[in-house]
């Protein structure tokens, strides 16, 4: 278990975790639509420079597949293009999936994965916030090869001056 804090930890910990990914492959990213977006292009920006493919499939339904595309001067964007997520060298599972509120079962999740794998063994990776993948028991259920999970604190001040 490695220890990170802040944005850049959280980004650091994804990028990190794909350093045996070679540039150019395909990762697919499944989560809850808006959601878990803003988290995947948040991801997707720190892994910029590797010219991967990045798709987004929202709530592991395949016929939503959407492409990732780098946008200059605002970063990644999902946009609404049509694309292949089939035999993707990564598939990256987001917590918004396991909120009963916006996501889908793990059994959907695991459909998806076996579907666009054709066969193949992509790597897994987990990402979510405060322990949802454990506290709903989806890690008992997903293999995940990587889960990073991260804390959020909120401190609000009221009449600062």
């Amino acid at each position: 278990m490695d220890k990170k804090t802040g944005i850049v930890g959280f980004t650091g910990a994804f990028r990190d975790n794909l350093k045996d990914v070679a540039d150019g492959s395909k990762i697919v990213f499944t989560g809850s639509a808006a959601v878990c977006t803003p988290f995947i292009e948040l991801l997707s920006y720190s892994i910029r420079d590797k010219n991967h493919e990045l798709v987004f499939v929202p709530n592991a339904d395949l016929k939503q597949t959407k492409k990732l595309k780098m946008e200059n001067n605002l970063g990644y964007s999902v946009m609404d293009i049509n694309t292949d997520p089939n035999n993707p060298d990564v598939v990256v599972v987001m917590g918004g999936l396991a909120m009963p509120k916006f996501g889908c079962s793990p059994e959907d999740v695991i459909n998806m994965v076996k579907e666009i794998s054709k066969g193949n063994n992509p790597k897994l990776i987990g990402v979510c916030f405060m322990n949802i993948f454990q506290r709903t028991g989806w890690t008992e259920k997903i293999g995940f090869d990587v889960l990073i999970d991260t804390k959020m604190e909120t401190t609000v001040f009221n009449d600062i001056h």
